[in-house]
């Protein structure tokens, strides 16, 4: 393989883990742009798709449906986390959401080994396992569908936040809390949406990312800190910095994993966080707050 073509094949690697970085930092954003908590269980949510997938695939469910209802599994899961822990605590100081769910994500991790054990898993790709080659890279069709998953996530929560009324209730919510609820807006019940909508994409993006790299209960842990770096990039708030902070972040780790080690490639993300909190904290691109309902 020629330099050229190396370049590209690294290029194509970072695009599809950085669409997977992507998709759980549109989660960070979805949350924190509509209650003010910063959500960092949101990781764990990916675990739990991709591990739900693999058990309802080999119980012999169809394929496509397993995947459905495996990202449906994990909104109820959000949506019962809102409820049953997050909600209780509606006014409570910004250390107490992140313990919350900071102890929320030990306990998925835990019930994982519990359920599935320590041993990774495969699941099959979408389509097929089949690659094709452009410019000598050899690209593989999951990544494609990582891609485009990623784009079309963006594009209908765009979507459904300027075309669909439960999208301008939650933009309600962010914009004024008290006027919101002054025209009959719930925002205990848009919080309880957004959760179960972040909880979704992370599962989408677990079972978009589990036949590339396999399953396991530890999976969410990395993933959820680099969507979160990605997530920062955009000052929590903005969907399309975080998300090009994402693609940002999965192509720098792959240019370093390729030329010079792939020890170094961890160190990406938590080198861009180092240098967001030092020179600008409030995120490259912010340009909304959050606040909690």
């Amino acid at each position: 393989m020629d330099a050229f073509s190396q370049l590209l094949q690294l290029l194509f690697a970072g695009l599809t883990v950085g669409s997977i970085y992507a998709l759980i930092a549109l989660g960070f954003v979805l949350t924190y742009n509509v209650t003010g908590i910063l959500n960092l269980a949101q990781g764990e949510f990916a675990m739990l798709g991709a591990l739900i997938a693999v058990s309802l695939v080999a119980s012999g469910i169809p394929y496509g449906l397993a995947l459905v209802g495996a990202i449906a599994a994990v909104s109820l899961i959000g949506g019962l986390f809102e409820r049953l822990a997050l909600a209780p605590a509606r006014g409570a100081s910004t250390a107490t959401y992140l313990l919350i769910t900071i102890g929320f994500s030990f306990a998925m991790r835990g019930l994982a080994i519990f359920v599935w054990g320590t041993q990774p898993y495969a699941l099959p790709p979408f389509t097929s396992d089949r690659s094709f080659s452009l410019l000598g890279a050899v690209i593989q069709t999951q990544s494609l569908w990582a891609v485009a998953l990623s784009v079309l996530a963006f594009g209908a929560l765009e979507g459904a936040f300027n075309r669909t009324y439960a999208g301008k209730a939650m933009q309600a919510c962010v914009i004024n809390p008290v006027a919101a609820r002054l025209v009959g807006i719930d925002p205990k019940r848009m919080a309880l949406y957004t959760l179960a909508a972040s909880a979704g994409l992370g599962a989408l993006a677990g079972v978009t990312v589990a036949p590339i790299s396999g399953a396991s209960y530890g999976m969410g842990l990395m993933l959820g800190l680099k969507a979160f770096v990605a997530a920062v990039i955009g000052g929590l708030t903005n969907a399309p910095a975080a998300i090009a902070g994402a693609y940002l972040i999965g192509i720098t780790e792959a240019l370093v994993e390729g030329y010079l080690s792939s020890s170094y490639k961890d160190a990406v993300s938590f080198l861009f966080l180092l240098i967001i909190l030092l020179y600008r904290p409030t995120g490259l691109f912010a340009r909304a707050e959050g606040k909690r309902v």
